[in-house]
């Protein structure tokens, strides 16, 4: 029962991360770029972009592992 409040808590915190992060990517274009919008060109990844970058595949990672955690462990009561 408590395990699956922190479990929740902690999806919750990690899902306002993942949208945090994906939102400061688009940072540098205009309005029209967040919502897919603007042209983009492919540049190679550099400093705080690759950090940032890095971050948000490892929330993604930890996101989704937890949400299969937690489907698995509400499955077996």
């Amino acid at each position: 029962m408590i395990l699956n409040v922190f479990l929740g808590i902690a999806q919750i915190v990690l899902a306002v991360a993942l949208i945090g992060a994906v939102l400061l990517q688009s940072k540098g274009e205009e309005l029209g770029g967040v919502f897919g919008g603007a042209q983009s060109i492919y540049q190679t990844r550099r400093g705080v972009d690759r950090l940032l970058f890095t971050i948000t595949v490892f929330l993604a990672i930890a996101f989704f592992t937890l949400a299969i955690v937690n489907v698995v462990l509400s499955a077996a009561k």
